[in-house]
C-alpha cells in the first residue's frame, strides 16, 4: 500500500448558493484527518469570487477530481456543478460519499439517491453531529 496521503475531492455548492459555506469548512477540517483535501477553497466564504475564467475553473477541478482517491459531496444545496462532478466521479470509478440533510422543504435528486450502491457510491442522510462517524466509516477506520 502506498504511504502517500489520500487525495480527497470535496464537493459543495458555490454558484448554486453559499448558505452552507460554514458547514463545508467544518467538514473539510474533519476530512483533513484522512488526507489532503484538494478543494479546501469550497469552504471559504468568498469561494465564488475568483479571477479564474470558467474554463480555468473547469480544467483545474477536473484535474483534481481525476487525481483524487475519494470524493465527499455535501449535496443538500442543489448545485449543477456538484451534480456534474458526481457524474464524472462515477465515470472515473471514484469512491463517493454524498451527505444530505433532510428537511421539510428539501428533497434529494433521484439521480443522486438512486445511485447509492452500498459500496462505491454512498448516500447518507445526516445531521452535523453525525459527520465524524460517517467519515470514519467511509474511510474504513
Amino acid at each position: 500500500m502506498s504511504s502517500r496521503p489520500l487525495k480527497i475531492y470535496f464537493c459543495g455548492s458555490i454558484r448554486g448558493g453559499r448558505q452552507d459555506a460554514e458547514l463545508y469548512a467544518k467538514i473539510i477540517k474533519q476530512l483533513e484527518h484522512y488526507g489532503k483535501v484538494l478543494t479546501e477553497h469550497v469552504g471559504h466564504k468568498d469561494a465564488a469570487v475568483t479571477s479564474k475564467t470558467d474554463v480555468e475553473i473547469y480544467e483545474q477541478d477536473m484535474e483534481w477530481l481525476e487525481d483524487s482517491d475519494a470524493v465527499v459531496a455535501e449535496v443538500t444545496q442543489t448545485s449543477m456543478g456538484v451534480g456534474f462532478e458526481l457524474g464524472r466521479a462515477v465515470a472515473w470509478n471514484k469512491r463517493v460519499l454524498c451527505l444530505f440533510r433532510p428537511g421539510d422543504d428539501r428533497r434529494l435528486s433521484a439521480m443522486v439517491r438512486g445511485a447509492h450502491d452500498g459500496k462505491n457510491f454512498l448516500v447518507k442522510d445526516y445531521k452535523e453531529e453525525d459527520v465524524p462517524g460517517l467519515l470514519k466509516e467511509f474511510f474504513g477506520y
